[in-house]
């Protein structure tokens, strides 16, 4: 696809598209799940869903993983005191899911292991069960924290960043 057409297909989707997506019963639903989620291990995970990209990344000709990436540093997700918060993020005018974990945890995990959690979520998504791949992204996720960092008996863990899905 050329860069006009990339464009178009970007400016035509907005926020009512993704509400359509994630509606605010989902997104209560996915932010509960987070956050029960946290009271297992000492990670942060964030999910983040955008309609399109920024014209400034279209122009360029920036990919969904640059967007993914910019989102880990400005959602904070790398500022977690174990260095080991997961960005799941969604970018719905190209159908495209990228996974960010901080070093902490992307040093334990294989790409192998963070593809297969992709495709699960994938598989989902294309049988319109937009809810059911983002809880198994987040349980998928939840088991990584668990096995490499476990809360100890009578640990807590500070919620260090928020578990309401962030959307643009």
């Amino acid at each position: 696809m050329n860069r006009f057409g990339r464009i178009l297909k970007h400016r035509w989707l907005d926020e009512r598209d993704l509400a359509r997506t994630l509606d605010d019963a989902l997104l209560t639903r996915i932010e509960a799940r987070v956050a029960a989620s946290e009271k297992r291990h000492s990670g942060e995970i964030r999910v983040c869903a955008e309609a399109g990209l920024p014209l400034s990344y279209l122009w360029r000709g920036a990919s969904a993983r640059e967007r993914a990436l910019a989102m880990f540093g400005k959602l904070r997700v790398w500022d977690t005191e174990h260095n080991n918060g997961v960005l799941i993020y969604l970018l719905l005018a190209e159908h495209r899911i990228e996974i960010v974990a901080d070093r902490g945890l992307d040093r334990q995990v294989s790409a192998a292991q963070w593809r297969d959690v992709m495709e699960r979520m994938r598989a989902a998504f294309r049988q319109g069960e937009f809810e059911a791949g983002l809880n198994a992204a987040i349980d998928a996720v939840d088991a990584l924290l668990v096995q490499h960092f476990p809360l100890a008996p009578g640990e807590h863990n500070p919620n260090e960043l928020p578990d309401k899905p962030h959307l643009r």
